[in-house]
């Protein structure tokens, strides 16, 4: 009987023990600095911040100052994909703590967490199916529009089913985008077709990397694809990383720099593990939330 006492114990003490170690891991925030040589030969570099999945609460000061410090990085372009707060009250000290950036070149599309408030949702679904499942009741919605008319009025450009051409630091780019591919709100085929030749990059944008997106943009010729949505898998194994990413795409391109290739192109791909996570699941292992900051140099 003692040995059973011990042993169950033991188990509760090691799930405790990782638990806490979760939520002190979902606060150790990071600049991630990553090369990609995808530029025309003899051009200049250009530096992006991706940012991504901060789902923001009012409450969390260390994630906000972590925020308030990355216009000290000096990018020449900011692309946000998406999930950047939690609740109503958290979308002005959200543009509070994106002032500096908002004052930059940057581009953004939305994600489910844009849209509607979190609701918790068994942990367990997403082992069993891959994905967190939609609500089959209705969501309360966040104040989306006025996210949406705070970062245009600061001259960020709405790449949500859109594509748009942007100058910066002496790059001419042509930059397309679709809505968040997780709650069904895409729509590629409103910018699809063939790459602007004229551009020194084209770009993709979306919130969640469904490969039916991914292949889309790499089989229409763009250069680079920028995503988020998986936390880089979130709850991750040592050695053996992610588990799930809450999409089809694989899980071991769940963050960071690989490529993809379809249609006889291949494209860079960047997924940012984000910043932040589900109020109802605030934890992480193996898994620092990130920013990114990609310097993008000619190609060999």
């Amino acid at each position: 009987m003692k040995t059973g006492f011990t042993a169950v114990a033991s188990v509760i003490g090691v799930g405790v023990a990782g638990l806490a170690y979760g939520v002190i891991e979902a606060h150790r925030f990071v600049v991630r600095h990553v090369e990609v040589p995808v530029l025309k030969p003899g051009s200049s570099p250009l530096r992006i911040l991706h940012m991504s999945d901060l789902h923001l609460l009012a409450r969390q000061e260390t994630k906000r100052r972590f925020i308030r410090q990355l216009d000290a990085l000096n990018p020449d372009l900011v692309i946000n994909t998406g999930d950047n707060f939690c609740s109503a009250d958290s979308l002005q000290p959200l543009l509070d703590d994106m002032s500096g950036l908002l004052q930059r070149p940057g581009t953004f599309v939305f994600g489910s967490n844009d849209y509607l408030v979190p609701k918790f949702k068994n942990p367990f679904s997403y082992l069993l199916w891959g994905r967190s499942q939609q609500a089959t009741e209705p969501v309360p919605e966040l104040p989306h529009e006025e996210l949406r008319q705070a970062f245009t009025s600061a001259g960020w450009l709405d790449l949500n089913d859109k594509s748009e051409t942007l100058e910066v630091a002496g790059h001419r780019l042509t930059l397309r985008g679709t809505d968040d591919a997780h709650h069904d709100r895409d729509h590629y085929e409103e910018v699809a077709g063939p790459p602007d030749g004229e551009a020194d990059l084209n770009i993709g944008v979306t919130h969640a990397p469904y490969l039916k997106i991914l292949d889309a943009m790499v089989s229409d010729g763009m250069d680079i694809v920028f995503a988020g949505h998986t936390h880089g898998g979130q709850v991750c194994l040592p050695f053996t990383g992610a588990i799930i990413t809450n999409c089809d795409l694989d899980t071991e391109r769940a963050k960071g720099l690989s490529q993809h290739g379809r249609g006889g192109h291949t494209g860079w791909l960047h997924v940012s593990a984000g910043l932040g996570c589900s109020p109802f699941a605030p934890y992480r292992t193996f898994c620092r939330p990130e920013a990114t900051l990609l310097t993008l140099v000619p190609r060999p």
